[in-house]
């Protein structure tokens, strides 16, 4: 790979012969790249931070012009070689960013020399990989001869960017094959031959990390895993851990943006702790949205998720969630001392709320079992944190633990959210010791009387859908009874010939018809996906804009008028009675207790 081209950046070398690029003013970082890459792999790391830091980008032993390492090196050679660069330097201390290989010097270099290093950040790190995957490697590194092998050099690409390269990470993909081949095969060999088994050499010893320490990996990266981040994360006393989705094994040359965001983040957290403003606040963290997220939580059932020492996935089944405050954002959770899982749950770093849907009966039984192997009856994802996330949730918080407090027999763990999601999928509820759904039967309401009104107040990103009549008035969907898609006088028959995609949820509003009492009129709140066109008399109206419609029927207009306000509150009820008067209900009660947790 050709130098980085820039008048204000260096290249030199220390009197041992190790070769590196140096840019910027401000305090020291030093970059440390993976095997098979030089010095310059960083040049988007180097282009955005030198103009607020000393950047330092090494060569290691065995690449780029630096020497080669021993025969049979140890990761304290490569340590140690970075110590004299920084002697050199005349740098006292230093914050340390490694990727992959990089990472393991990274953490040599800050428990060999806890004095040298402020804080560390490991890009993909591996971490006891695994067998299969530990004889992958052991296999790949006993095949190198060190005569250079190119098509060892194409497996890899494809490892790192996926087979074939996906178009938008050929650049990348191309730079990285380029580093590749201008590697001294025999520094290369040496040094693959110590990546391959290394992986536990820190196993014991993370504990005894001094400084802080983020661990990040991609979604995506199998041999980097986030399982292995999450591990270390875990056993680092300072340590925290961040899974980028959609991210790989070379995401600092393939998403440099992001990457450097979260590693300046980082280095900021640590200036501004210095300089005494605190924690570090949590910018752009929507309040309204983490609120409304919370709100997914019905007297219900969650399963609460993290990665335990081994790496491995840990959960059990609790109803003991509530939050604790919207600023900073908090929630806790509940585990009893006597639960498999409180060992590992209450020296974890992280964890995971999963909020279940009311299909996930199953899913909630089996993590509040003693079952073997819990994970084996769910889908699931990383999240930030690196705890498992459960496709289907209504809701989710990942979250880093802010405080454990013990309370009698359980132990209550408070978290930060580091994020959320949420959906509008009905939640699974728990009461009296049997699960309940908080939505009236759509069974029920399709074997009710021909002559029900069903309709529906249908949303989607603060906008509601309604159709427009012949006379230019605006009316919600609705038809006779819930029916089906081929009934073309139902709601379910409506929205079909329209092509809308609707999902019903809670029940929001009965009332009996004045005029005609053998008629009922039954509505829905619920979701839909934007119709692929709106030339079908389709409206999408924004929430504040309803007040000023157009509406032909007074109950109706009533019914939507009370919608927008409990959107503002967000707190919502079912209305029973006739269109004259009636009583709006509350869907639930605030809890006066909290049941703890199933296993």
């Amino acid at each position: 790979m050709a130098d980085v081209a820039a008048r204000e950046w260096t290249r030199a070398a220390a009197p041992d012969g190790t070769s590196f690029i140096r840019a910027g003013s401000g305090a020291p970082v030093l970059l440390i790249h993976g095997v098979g890459m030089n010095a310059a792999i960083w040049q988007p790391q180097i282009e955005r931070m030198a103009d607020r830091w000393h950047v330092i980008a090494i060569d290691t032993l065995g690449h780029g012009r630096s020497p080669l390492p021993p025969q049979a090196p140890e990761l304290a050679d490569y340590a140690r070689q970075a110590i004299r660069l920084l002697d050199h330097l005349g740098l006292k201390s230093v914050s340390v960013v490694g990727h992959s290989m990089g990472a393991l010097v990274a953490q040599e270099l800050a428990l060999l020399a806890p004095e040298r290093v402020d804080r560390i950040v490991s890009l993909n790190a591996v971490f006891r990989r695994p067998p299969e995957l530990a004889e992958a490697v052991r296999e790949r590194a006993a095949a190198l001869t060190g005569r250079g092998d190119a098509a060892g050099a194409a497996q890899t690409i494809a490892r790192w960017f996926g087979d074939p390269v996906p178009a938008e990470l050929m650049a990348a993909a191309a730079k990285t094959a380029a580093a590749l081949g201008e590697v001294d095969p025999e520094g290369y060999a040496r040094t693959y031959r110590l990546f391959a088994r290394a992986d536990s050499d820190h196993a014991d010893r993370l504990q005894t990390l001094a400084m802080p320490a983020l661990f990040i990996a991609g979604s995506q990266d199998k041999n980097s895993s986030p399982a292995m981040s999450a591990a270390m994360a875990r056993l680092a006393p300072h340590g925290r851990c961040t899974v980028l989705s959609g991210q790989r094994h070379m995401m600092a040359v393939a998403a440099p943006d992001l990457i450097t965001r979260h590693i300046v983040d980082f280095l900021n957290e640590g200036e501004s702790l210095e300089q005494g403003d605190g924690a570090p606040a949590d910018a752009g963290f929507d309040s309204g949205e983490f609120r409304r997220a919370l709100g997914s939580f019905l007297t219900g059932v969650t399963i609460v998720t993290t990665i335990g020492p081994e790496g491995e996935p840990r959960g059990f089944t609790a109803n003991s969630f509530t939050s604790v405050s919207l600023d900073p954002p908090l929630v806790l959770v509940c585990i009893a001392h006597k639960a498999l899982g409180h060992p590992v749950f209450a020296t974890s770093k992280s964890f995971a709320i999963n909020v279940l849907n009311e299909s996930q009966k199953t899913a909630s039984g089996i993590f509040a079992s003693k079952a073997a192997d819990k994970f084996a009856s769910v889908d699931w994802r990383p999240g930030q944190t690196g705890s498992p996330m459960l496709d289907g949730s209504v809701a989710t918080f990942d979250c880093d633990m802010e405080r454990l407090v013990e309370a009698g027999d359980h132990s209550i763990l408070i978290g930060r959210v580091r994020d959320f999601q949420h959906n509008s999928a009905q939640p699974l509820g728990y009461c009296r010791g049997a699960y309940i759904t908080p939505g009236l039967s759509q069974e029920a309401l399709a074997a009710a009387q021909p002559g029900t009104d069903v309709g529906a107040i249908l949303e989607n990103g603060g906008r509601i859908l309604f159709l427009e009549t012949a006379d230019g008035f605006l009316e919600l969907p609705r038809g006779r009874g819930l029916g089906s898609a081929s009934d073309g006088k139902s709601l379910n028959g409506l929205l079909a010939a329209k092509a809308i995609e609707a999902q019903l949820g809670f029940l929001y509003a009965v009332w009996d018809d004045a005029g005609n009492q053998s008629r009922t009129h039954v509505y829905y709140r619920g979701t839909f996906d934007v119709p692929a066109s709106s030339d079908r008399g389709i409206r999408l109206i924004d929430i504040d804009a309803i007040g000023g419609l157009q509406i032909a029927d007074p109950a109706i207009r009533s019914m939507l008028a009370r919608y927008v306000r409990e959107c503002a509150e967000d707190v919502f009820g079912v209305y029973v009675g006739n269109e004259v008067e009636g009583q709006v209900r509350p869907l639930a009660r605030t809890a006066a207790f909290n049941t703890g947790d199933q296993g």
